[in-house]
């Protein structure tokens, strides 16, 4: 038998999806690590799990939005009620948000990689005694949250990013917020206390236009609840065409 927290889960997506404030919505999520391949078997990438951004999917589905989730290789299981896109590296998972669009919503949770080998090898680079280790050149990736705030017919009507901070949280992430041209952002410290990576609660602040917000320490399903609820809050406060046009 599963678990009282899982068929609670269930339950609730299944009449959120029937009852929730957001049908008639699309929402565009963004999930998990990218992979830049080096050669065939090796590649950049870092520690994020997917918990969180596979959270916040589940958690627009249950409030009835059409939610698409763009992920990266990550061992989380699919949200109910969640239609799933698989990628690999940002230029995948740029293309795919492309393909998406027109969304109402879109929320950029995954952690892409900033830079990828300029010149991925086709074959494996062997490692051979005596000889130095090879050059890694690498280039900058698509800045997907950058390019999906981008004004225009085709930007969303709300732009969440994410922000993985090591130091002065609330600060980088507000440069963050104006340099990208996003509505809010949800910022995490990476700390050796914090453990964000593969844990399933976290800490962080919500930054806005008019300030920072910081949220106790709470379960990455409740982040999304949360982050869903406020979305929903804010579409029903204003019509979709005017929050779309102030972002122009």
């Amino acid at each position: 038998m599963a678990e009282p927290e899982q068929i609670l889960r269930a339950a609730s997506e299944l009449l959120g999806a029937t009852f929730g404030r957001l049908t008639g919505r699309r929402v565009l999520v963004t999930s998990g690590p990218t992979q830049e391949p080096i050669d065939p078997v090796r590649y950049i990438s870092n520690h994020s799990s997917g918990k969180q951004g596979h959270a916040i999917a589940a958690a627009f589905a249950r409030l009835g939005a059409e939610t698409i989730l763009v992920t990266g290789p990550t061992a989380e299981p699919d949200p109910t009620g969640v239609t799933m896109v698989r990628i690999k590296s940002a230029q995948d998972m740029l293309n795919a948000c492309r393909s998406t669009l027109p969304v109402d919503v879109a929320i950029c949770a995954a952690a892409v990689s900033d830079w990828r080998p300029e010149a991925p090898s086709e074959q494996k680079i062997k490692k051979r005694p005596g000889v130095a280790a090879p050059e890694l050149r690498l280039t900058p990736t698509p800045d997907i949250l950058a390019e999906l705030s981008q004004p225009g017919a085709r930007r969303p009507g709300l732009v969440i990013g994410f922000a993985l901070e090591t130091e002065n949280l609330v600060q980088n992430a507000a440069a963050k917020l104006k340099a990208k041209g996003c509505y809010w952002i949800v910022a995490n410290a990476v700390t050796q206390e914090s453990q964000v990576f593969g844990s399933s609660d976290n800490t962080v602040a919500l930054v806005t236009a008019a300030g920072a917000e910081l949220w106790p320490r709470i379960s990455k399903h409740e982040i999304g609840r949360r982050l869903a609820t406020l979305v929903a809050d804010r579409l029903a406060a204003a019509p979709m065409a005017e929050t779309a046009a102030k972002a122009r």
